[in-house]
């Protein structure tokens, strides 16, 4: 794994561009809706394959590997729990086949769903649950961890506490909030990314927030918080959802590119989508004066 030191480096010498969505297109791809996302990769790995190639292609620096649920308590549910380190071996090993030539980041997201993240005595199960995932993703050879789409505080200490106990190196942060940079739980994300700054986070910042023309103010809010590489990886706009109940983005690649013009001059550093985009989003990412 790349040291924080090290990661810092490659940013500064312009690895800026992230991948896009995974979930959104691998429903589009014939993913049922509901299942075990892990599962189903590595029972059908060829559309994560050509997801991942076109993503590369496109301009993706750093591919996040489809390891979002692959927490023992939640692979629990497709009887996968004592496999948790196997199945983040072989999904990194996945992404790493598909994009050779891309750093590889294991993907860790909030275990809300699970366990209460302001329960003082959840934090310790936060920790064991990542703990045994960032074991499978080292061992699976992955360049950096990211937390992503956390919902609290809590989470990325224990996700900071976890790398920290497995000898892990960079790691970078980001929570889904609020227009106004607050945090579901009502919390200002400013001081919670400031937190992780000094905890030694290598980047940190936002996904899964609709990218719309209030994008750019957070980066700005945001920034005044932090020195390290700000992250900026937002949703398609917002979607609309049809009559299967499926979400559905609207936003083109050239209406995100604008507003993420604006989020670079803001501040924002390190770059991707979230929800509804695709290679074609990274493309135009690609044309931005970085």
């Amino acid at each position: 794994m790349l040291t924080k030191e090290e990661f810092l480096k490659k940013v500064s010498q312009g690895l800026r561009i992230l991948d896009g969505a995974t979930g959104s297109n691998l429903r589009a791809a014939g993913m049922p809706k509901g299942c075990c996302t892990e599962q189903w990769v590595l029972e059908n790995p060829e559309p994560l394959l050509a997801l991942q190639r076109g993503y590369a292609q496109a301009g993706s620096q750093i591919i996040y590997a489809p390891t979002f649920q692959a927490q023992p308590i939640a692979l629990r549910q497709v009887g996968l729990e004592k496999e948790t380190e196997q199945v983040n071996k072989k999904l990194v090993e996945l992404s790493r086949s598909a994009a050779p030539d891309c750093l590889i980041a294991g993907d860790l997201t909030t275990l809300a769903t699970f366990c209460d993240s302001w329960n003082p005595d959840s934090f310790d199960l936060l920790v064991e649950n990542y703990r045994r995932q960032i074991r499978g993703l080292m061992d699976g050879g992955c360049d950096l961890l990211v937390g992503e789409t956390l919902l609290y505080p809590q989470e990325a200490e224990a996700i900071l506490t976890a790398a920290e106990l497995e000898g892990a190196g960079a790691a970078m942060y980001t929570f889904t909030m609020q227009a106004d940079g607050s945090l579901f739980s009502g919390a200002d994300v400013g001081p919670v990314l400031q937190d992780l700054e000094q905890a030694g986070a290598a980047a940190v910042g936002f996904n899964c927030v609709a990218a719309d023309m209030m994008l750019p103010h957070l980066v700005s809010k945001l920034r005044r918080f932090v020195k390290i590489p700000l992250i900026c990886k937002p949703n398609a706009g917002m979607p609309v959802i049809n009559d299967d109940g499926i979400a559905v983005y609207t936003q083109t690649p050239s209406q995100f590119y604008e507003i993420m013009t604006q989020c670079v001059a803001n501040g924002a550093q390190i770059l991707g989508g979230c929800c509804g985009t695709t290679p074609e989003f990274i493309a135009e990412l690609c044309k931005l004066p970085l």
